[in-house]
Order: structure tokens, then sequence, then C-alpha cells
């Protein structure tokens, strides 16, 4: 298990995480980091506590925008397969109706041919 140490609104931290994660726990941390920072800006010194409950409802504000955008596009992607699936089984329908009527074409001119023959 790696150990990570990270600054978050001047405070250091130690945590654990997964081998290889390191670098992503870092990014997280320092996303939290700016996400207080901001807030800090608009709001001045509240409370250290409570800019910290602050920037976590705001990420989780943006994770639950994030996964209502995502939930739509995903609806998005099914329907525009089922349209494809309906778009290819029209085209295979009319390209069968194009063969059959070819077929018949074809059948008529050596029907023909043979009459313009004799």
């Amino acid at each position: 298990m790696a150990h990570v140490t990270v600054n978050i609104a001047g405070r250091t931290f130690r945590m654990a995480c997964g081998d290889g994660e390191e670098a992503h726990l870092e990014a997280l941390a320092r996303l939290v980091d700016s996400k207080i920072a901001e807030l800090r800006i608009g709001f001045g010194e509240i409370g250290d506590q409570r800019l910290t409950v602050m920037a976590a409802i705001s990420v989780a504000d943006e994770l639950a925008e994030t996964k209502r955008t995502l939930a739509k596009l995903e609806a998005e992607v099914a329907a525009l397969r089922f349209a494809q699936i309906e778009a290819s089984d029209a085209s295979a329908l009319v390209t069968d109706a194009v063969t059959g009527a070819l077929d018949e074409a074809a059948v008529r001119i050596e029907r023909i041919a043979k009459e313009m023959r004799a």
C-alpha cells in the first residue's frame, strides 16, 4: 500500500492509497484544495470546517450533475443505436424490394428479347 502526503486548505495529510494511485490521489487533493480556496475568496474566512463542508457539497453537486448528464447521454446513445438498427432493417427491406424489381425487369426484358427474335 502506497502513502501520499497532500496539502488541503493549508493543512498536511498523510493518506494511504493503492499502489500506482498516488498521482490520482494527489490530483483529487488539489481539486479539493482549489475548491476550498475558491470558496474562501467568495465567502471570506467563515471557518475551515464550514469551507470544507461547502467544498464537499460543491464537488458532490458537480458529481451529481455529471451523473445526470451521463445518464442522459447514455439514453441518447441507446436511442441512436435503436434508430440505427431500425434504419438498417429498413435499408434491407428496400434493398430486397429493389432486387426483386430488378429481377422482374430482367425477366421481362428477356421475354421481350425472345419475342423480338421470333
